[in-house]
């Protein structure tokens, strides 16, 4: 349960201000919330699922303290990242405009592909080689699922009046909290 909970916190506050995020919200004003959100699970499920198992074979490959080190090192990566923010691109953008009668495809492949290489997919590899993976995968995604539950529901309700720096603030504070505790630990220093 620690792994599920720590991944669940980590991958939601990844998540907020992200492309995914994004496109969520684009989604959700074109097709109904359900069909969305239920296509966004499985494109999470299953890259999350890949996440996992290449974090757990680089926790099998490398010592502890140099994965501590690097973890540390990416969750401050991510915390820059973060307050960089994403936005949706004309690919994104034409892929939200699809017909109905493709939605749940087009958005379960959507969204696997812009998390191919983002930093919900690097996160959870890097929770992976430091926590148990079958928490870790099924966290990471409820921790994306809800983050991106929250946006559709946020953006329906709120729209634009919707304090986006504070939320990005927010996130990367706790990722340079994070990053900061993993490189002590990995230097021996907590």
């Amino acid at each position: 349960m620690d792994a599920f909970w720590l991944s669940f916190g980590v991958i939601l506050l990844a998540e907020l201000g992200d492309k995914s995020q994004l496109m969520a919200l684009a989604f959700a004003a074109r097709y109904r919330a359900r069909t969305v959100l239920v296509a966004v699970t499985i494109a999470t499920l299953i890259i999350h699922a890949l996440s996992v198992l290449v974090g757990s074979a680089a926790a099998l490959a490398l010592p502890t303290n140099v994965i501590n080190v690097v973890a540390g090192l990416a969750f401050l990566a991510f915390a820059a990242w973060t307050l960089h923010g994403d936005h949706l691109g004309e690919g994104d953008a034409s892929r939200a405009a699809r017909p109905a009668r493709w939605a749940f495809l087009t958005i379960g492949t959507a969204f696997f592909l812009a998390e191919l290489g983002d930093k919900t997919m690097l996160a959870t590899i890097t929770l992976a080689t430091t926590e148990e993976p079958i928490g870790t995968w099924l966290g990471s995604t409820a921790g994306m699922v809800a983050a991106d539950a929250l946006a559709i529901g946020a953006g329906a309700l709120l729209g634009p009046r919707l304090p986006e720096r504070a939320i990005k603030l927010f996130a990367a504070a706790a990722f340079v909290i994070f990053g900061t505790l993993l490189i002590l630990e990995g230097l021996r220093v907590l």
